[in-house]
């Protein structure tokens, strides 16, 4: 069983549901683009998460059984899955939270997963305790915070906004990575600082591209124009790619090409369906003369 074998990339954080305009339900979340981009660029990739998904669809549950076949997957009990809806507007995104699946139990986690090579804390909704996850080892820790940052109505239904984000001093002097958005790095500037001196930090701007901060070291990687289906897990496949091939030891400029390439893929299509492989994205670059590790 893939649960039996140490993953070359973990993610842990909630598998959401996610509702289209029409109400249509997809699945969705960090973990799960993430951990199918380890996978289509060749790596054994896992996911510990939380949810109920079988009141949502035969589709959704035919979709993550399918998914499952990529990656190893451990699903902890819950009540439900939990469910945004995504909109649009004035160029920023709003979103509503209409279920949570709650908090996902680090100790359910194999022994042997705790010490995976890229180990990815994807919340998404207040799912991870950041003290549990300080005693997970690692050889590379990425981290997307959003989650951390989401506040909502507990117990109800209703409206997302950004809080400021305060992370444990045990959990941030282990961070190697981190990805997030313009949208959030405002209420994560201590926490910027402190990874940016010693390790690595994207800042995400969307068609405006990304900014890294490597070591004290700051410089801009343009986005790449594509006509745009849907950009949900744009952010996401852009941090799995960055993660995974700084783990490898690839240079950050190649890593942070790599990564913008990935993205440009993956909101010309759908869902996770859209996530590219290693050999799409390579053949993306060559097409435009710039797949070179410097």
């Amino acid at each position: 069983m893939l649960t039996q074998l140490t993953p070359d990339y973990l993610a842990i954080g909630h598998v959401t549901v996610d509702l289209y305009p029409d109400g249509r339900p997809v699945l969705g979340g960090t973990a799960l683009y993430a951990a199918l981009t380890a996978a289509r660029f060749g790596l054994s990739a896992a996911v510990l998460t939380r949810g109920n998904f079988e009141r949502y669809g035969p589709e959704v549950v035919e979709d993550l059984t399918r998914f499952a076949r990529e990656i190893a997957l451990i699903v902890q009990d819950a009540q439900s899955a939990t469910v945004f809806t995504n909109r649009t507007v004035a160029g920023r995104r709003e979103q509503t939270i209409h279920a949570w699946a709650g908090t996902i139990d680090l100790n359910g986690l194999p022994p042997h997963w705790r010490s995976s090579r890229v180990i990815h804390l994807a919340p998404v909704a207040q799912e991870i305790e950041p003290r549990q996850a300080s005693r997970l080892n690692p050889s590379y820790l990425g981290v997307t915070p959003q989650g951390w940052m989401r506040q909502w109505p507990r117990g109800h239904e209703g409206r997302v906004r950004l809080t400021q984000l305060r992370l444990p001093l045990e959990l941030l002097s282990r961070i190697d990575g981190m990805v997030l958005s313009s949208t959030e790095h405002t209420l994560a500037r201590d926490e910027i600082e402190a990874v940016g001196a010693r390790g690595l930090v994207a800042i995400t701007r969307g068609a405006d591209g990304a900014q890294i901060i490597d070591r004290g070291r700051s410089f801009e990687v343009p986005a790449y124009p594509v006509p745009v289906q849907n950009d949900l897990g744009a952010g996401d496949v852009f941090a799995a790619v960055l993660f995974l091939l700084r783990a490898e030891r690839e240079p950050v400029s190649f890593a942070a090409r790599m990564a913008s390439a990935a993205a440009a893929l993956r909101i010309q299509g759908l869902g996770p369906e859209a996530v590219p492989t290693r050999a799409d994205v390579e053949a993306f670059l060559e097409r435009r003369g710039e797949f070179r590790r410097s």
